[in-house]
């Protein structure tokens, strides 16, 4: 039986991460290698807040892999992740053969960051503001920056 292409996305405790990120990213690698399978490619994805607390925690360091798998092989790579105390979450997708070369390639050039154009500010513009207050009302004074 031939080897599956999957991606692997993984959720890591992030203050286990900014202690050791060597030994923290090491460790998804090492567990696919033991279980037989060959790493494509494993990168930093991002780190954020999460959207609910995982296992009491916030925040999250999103880590990327792309491997190769036997498929009887997958149920023992899953158990491994879900026992590892520094793996908050993690989801693997097989890939279609059809378009592996691309998505690795496009994963080694990371997530595209949106640009913001610049802009430059005027520090000749004056801003006026009135506002007629009635008398004890000085809770709606508007705030010029």
């Amino acid at each position: 039986m031939s080897d599956n292409v999957y991606e692997g996305l993984f959720i890591l405790n992030s203050e286990l991460y900014s202690r050791s990120p060597d030994e923290v990213s090491g460790q998804m690698a090492a567990f696919i290698e033991k279980t037989g399978g060959e790493v494509l490619l494993s990168r930093l994805w991002d780190e954020r807040r999460l959207a609910y607390p995982i296992k009491g925690y916030r925040r999250g360091t999103y880590w990327l892999t792309y491997f190769k798998l036997a498929p009887t092989k997958v149920r023992e790579l899953t158990r491994q992740f879900q026992i590892t105390d520094s793996i908050l979450r993690f989801m693997f997708l097989k890939l279609d053969p059809r378009i592996v070369d691309t998505v690795v390639e496009h994963a080694k050039d990371g997530p595209v960051k949106p640009q913001i154009p610049e802009v430059e500010l005027n520090p000749e513009v004056n801003v006026e503001v009135e506002v007629d207050l009635e008398e004890g009302d000085e809770s709606v004074v508007p705030e010029v920056v």
